[in-house]
């Protein structure tokens, strides 16, 4: 009788006189209870609805109150506009003025950008939040992470660097085109100046928000068309900004820097970015969350006998330390 050769799962040759193809089983890994939890706390999880509303709604509230209650600082926040001013005109960049001026002349233009600067930045947000609840549950604690880290660390921008929009520098020719044509498109023009910190421009979290929003949608979205309108929209939101008087350019950069670091911060604890993780995550059941299971055709006549206690496998189980042998 032919000899066969199975190669174990630890990479080690043996023989085996029975022609069998035999599954080798490893005692599991038991780690300290806080590694254990600290693991539990990096893997992807679906995420509670009723904890997710929750954590939306404090979070936002914390954010306002501490943006809001930043010194306001106005004459640190002038300097710095005219700091920003002065060297977007050394570098040949200084446009602002010149979009502000020239979509304000289409009034119905204008105005549609103020109610953009108004809303989409929380509606296209949540609506992004709550595409990734649905159908992305193992990416959400992921891009989630991104999202709140890039705004917590636009409040310690709002702290350490008070800047005035352009609507409001000193000695500008800039349009405050909410106050011009009576809309509410800023919570910090007009009758809601009062309840927001006006100069609370540097980094611009329209930008940060709505590049999360398109580079989320364009990583994951599987329509040609969602995706291409996913980069589209953070493109007009730095038009809006910028027509609107609200922002610099230059603000637009400090938003990308913020988000740049909720990436690496989401990566570093994580350990791969947010488009990679699985999109499914395991149930209490031991399946994947909206992963329909499909059992493999049955060996036929002839075929290999399967040692005792193996059975057919499912599409979804993991790859195993199932050895495979060969005859001469």
């Amino acid at each position: 009788m032919g000899e066969t050769h199975v190669t174990t799962h630890e990479g080690r040759s043996a023989t085996s006189p029975s022609p069998i193809v035999i599954e080798a089983a490893s005692a599991p890994r038991r780690d300290h209870p806080a590694l254990a939890r600290l693991r539990s706390l990096r893997s992807p999880r679906r995420p509670r609805l009723w904890f997710e509303i929750l954590l939306i709604a404090v979070s936002y509230w914390l954010y306002s109150l501490v943006r809001n209650a930043v010194p306001e600082q106005q004459a640190a926040a002038l300097a710095n506009a005219d700091w920003i001013w002065s060297t977007e005109k050394a570098l040949g960049l200084a446009f602002e003025e010149t979009v502000n001026h020239a979509v304000n002349s289409v009034t119905w233009l204008i105005v549609s950008m103020n109610y953009y600067y108004a809303t989409l930045h929380f509606v296209v947000t949540i609506g992004v939040l709550v595409w990734l609840f649905r159908r992305h549950p193992g990416r959400y604690a992921a891009t989630r992470l991104v999202l709140f880290s890039t705004t917590a660390v636009a409040l310690l921008g709002y702290y350490l660097y008070p800047l005035a929009p352009p609507r409001l520098m000193n000695g500008g020719h800039f349009i405050d085109t909410v106050l011009l044509h009576e809309t509410w498109g800023s919570m910090a023009s007009g009758d809601f100046k009062n309840m927001s910190n006006q100069y609370a421009a540097m980094p611009s979290m329209h930008i940060g928000w709505s590049l999360w929003c398109g580079l989320t949608i364009f990583a994951l979205a599987s329509a040609p068309w969602a995706r291409i309108l996913g980069l589209l929209y953070p493109t007009l939101t730095l038009v809006v900004i910028v027509a609107t008087a609200n922002h610099f350019w230059l603000d637009a950069v400090g938003g990308m820097v913020c988000l740049a670091f909720g990436y690496a911060l989401s990566r570093a604890w994580y350990g791969s970015l947010p488009h990679r993780l699985p999109k499914w995550v395991p149930t209490g059941r031991g399946r994947l969350t909206g992963v329909r299971t499909t059992r493999l055709p049955r060996p036929g006549p002839g075929a290999d006998a399967l040692a005792p206690g193996t059975g057919p496998k499912t599409a979804t189980e993991p790859a195993g330390a199932t050895t495979a042998a060969r005859r001469p």
